[in-house]
């Protein structure tokens, strides 16, 4: 099945900033006053420094994020950076930004906020006693892997400590940086230890573009996954999220190329708008593909309830109605034809242990 390419609207000038997924700064919702910028004439646009990124220090005193959610496959993760340059315009992360005191527009894509300390938190939470091995999930939020990392290296310090306790990960990117760790995915691998999720939205370069500007493109992520495959580290295709009338007549295609390239599951999922998203999502619509803007919109309405986002559990993930039902069939359909999984085989967590080294430590302290 070959996807029709949309038009994307690419004389948009005003409004609409190189290599960022918009423009736009919505009031953070926890704070009572709000500023607007007002256009009075005299600033020509070209005259307009574009936002650099401007990296922040994060001071937390832990770093595992638990959750019960019924909703996730998982209940750990690991998260070095709040924020992402990728500037994916659907991100369901960017309201979470307004916890820090930004906007969940430019600021979450230029002000990143990183965690120094995330390895030596992570080892240790890992040696406490009461800690339960278990899958953490790398990208639970954020990408592991957006630009920064290639100067920071949390992520590779983070997967270094997993792999002295033995303890297994999953990750979720779309970036091709994922394979500089790969010699640790691969040892790890070899252990039933790790797996690594693509997300790939589209197979249309152009569309890729405009809705997530900093990303790899779709051919290098289907790349990634061939390397990953040929090195033994078992990959999947995250073809999410779909959004009605945007990207979904191209489902069966991202899944087959998937396929080819070596994934070995698949999971997909209906767009979330929560909170500044939508207001946000609909300024992206208007300004790229304003022929269709309404009807996206009204497709997204009918999946989820009347409203654009459905917080309630167990339809979050899904949608509900006749076009999201619709969307899981041909998910499960599509699945099913490519031999591909839509279950995960389970990562073992009988390896977990402390390191004796630092236990040695320890001892030798008290004398």
């Amino acid at each position: 099945m070959v996807a029709s390419r949309l038009q994307i609207n690419s004389e948009v000038r005003h409004g609409v900033i190189k290599g960022r997924g918009t423009a736009v700064n919505p009031p953070n919702r926890f704070e009572s006053a709000s500023r607007e910028a007002f256009d009075d004439g005299w600033e020509r646009e070209e005259d307009t420094p574009r936002p650099r990124t401007t990296l922040l220090r994060d001071a937390s005193r832990s770093i595992i994020a638990r959750n019960d959610s019924p909703d996730l496959a998982f209940s750990q993760s690991v998260n070095p950076y709040r924020g992402c340059e990728h500037g994916c315009i659907y991100c369901f992360a960017r309201p979470s930004h307004a916890y820090l005191g930004f906007s969940a527009g430019l600021d979450f894509e230029t002000q990143i906020v990183f965690k120094p300390e995330a390895p030596h938190l992570l080892e240790k939470e890992l040696s406490r006693p009461g800690y339960k091995p278990g899958v953490i999930v790398l990208g639970s939020n954020t990408d592991p892997y957006q630009p920064v990392e290639r100067t920071l290296a949390l992520t590779r310090a983070v997967l270094e400590v997993l792999e002295r306790f033995g303890n297994p990960v999953a990750i979720v990117t779309k970036s091709a940086g994922v394979l500089r760790d790969a010699d640790i995915l691969a040892r790890m691998a070899r252990r039933h230890l790790a797996k690594v999720y693509v997300s790939i939205t589209t197979l249309d370069p152009a569309l890729a573009r405009a809705m997530e500007p900093r990303a790899a493109s779709p051919a290098r992520r289907l790349a990634a996954i061939s390397e990953l495959d040929a090195q033994g580290i078992p990959a999947g295709v995250m073809a999410a999220p779909m959004i009605p009338g945007v990207n979904d007549a191209e489902l069966e295609s991202i899944l087959q190329a998937a396929a080819a390239a070596g994934a070995r599951t698949a999971h997909s999922g209906i767009v979330r708008l929560p909170h500044e998203l939508a207001p946000l999502f609909t300024d992206w619509l208007e300004k790229h593909l304003p022929g269709r803007a309404s009807h996206v919109l009204s497709l997204i309405r009918q999946s989820r309830a009347g409203p654009l986002n459905d917080p309630r559990f167990h339809t979050r993930q899904t949608g509900s109605g006749p076009y999201a039902e619709m969307l899981r069939q041909r998910v499960a359909r599509a699945i099913r034809q490519l031999g591909l999984e839509d279950g995960d085989t389970p990562l073992d967590c009988t390896q977990f242990a402390a390191p004796r080294v630092a236990s040695a430590v320890a001892q030798l302290s008290l004398f």
